[in-house]
């Protein structure tokens, strides 16, 4: 049998209870884990580590393919900003984590897709800024209507025909699950905006053409399970590790 592409997924940082306990932990959304196995990958959970800080190879020579996952505000500093109000529950060293992570995985070509906060550390790691509130900017709270539920919170986004987001998407006009309050302003070196809004044109894709699979959505694809994009990446994962492309 096959050895199956192994993905690696960072987790979140949080306070939370199980059982009899209350504690800091590292978790995941059984969602993400559920759509990579369902699409053939090995998963790898990844929570934040100082010594990968210094060097990530010794993570990523493990893995075919790097998922950066939803979760918390990224820490203002990190880009040069003071924090906004609204900017809260942060964890710096994930960010760190997360931000050394993806620049050497960008750097060695390693199949990446970045998710909600994913993609807004994609382009952080590329020296790129946020919009720290939206509502203060678009006017509304369109993006991030019911905190802590995809409940109504679907809306469209147009992919740039032939771009990486409209091949693993497997369309141009493309549905999604929406939930963040903040979103991409100064956009990182050597990457393009391949994806918006329908709702008020603000980026929602954004991939780096040098790169064979280098993407990040604003949207949840691990909450939709018709979405094709978690797949397309474990696809490109398997061909990476076999010399191929997908």
């Amino acid at each position: 049998m096959a050895r199956r592409p192994r993905i690696g997924i960072c987790t979140a940082l949080e306070r939370a209870s199980w059982t009899v306990w209350d504690a800091e932990a590292y978790l995941l959304n059984r969602s993400y884990v559920d759509a990579i196995q369902g699409a053939g990958g090995l998963v790898l959970m990844l929570p934040a580590d100082p010594r990968a800080v210094e060097d990530p190879d010794e993570l990523l020579d493990v893995l075919d393919g790097l998922i950066l996952a939803g979760g918390a505000d990224i820490d203002p500093a990190t880009y040069g900003e003071a924090p906004h109000p609204a900017t809260k529950g942060t964890w710096p060293e994930r960010d760190e984590f997360e931000v050394a992570l993806a620049r050497r995985a960008l750097e060695r070509d390693i199949p990446l897709l970045g998710i909600c906060r994913g993609m807004q550390l994609m382009n952080v790691a590329r020296g790129g800024t946020l919009i720290q509130h939206l509502p203060d900017d678009v006017g509304h709270e369109d993006h991030r209507r019911v905190p802590g539920s995809f409940d109504g919170a679907d809306h469209g986004v147009r992919l740039a025909d032939g771009s990486l987001a409209a091949r693993a998407a497997g369309e141009v006009d493309h549905p999604t699950k929406s939930h963040h309050h903040q979103a991409i302003a100064r956009l990182g070196e050597g990457l393009v905006e391949t994806g918006w809004s329908t709702l008020d044109d603000l980026p929602e894709a954004i991939e780096d053409p040098a790169r064979r699979f280098a993407l990040g959505v604003q949207w949840h694809p691990e909450a939709d399970p018709g979405s094709e994009l978690i797949a397309s990446l474990v696809r490109e994962a398997a061909a990476a590790r076999n010399g191929d492309r997908a």
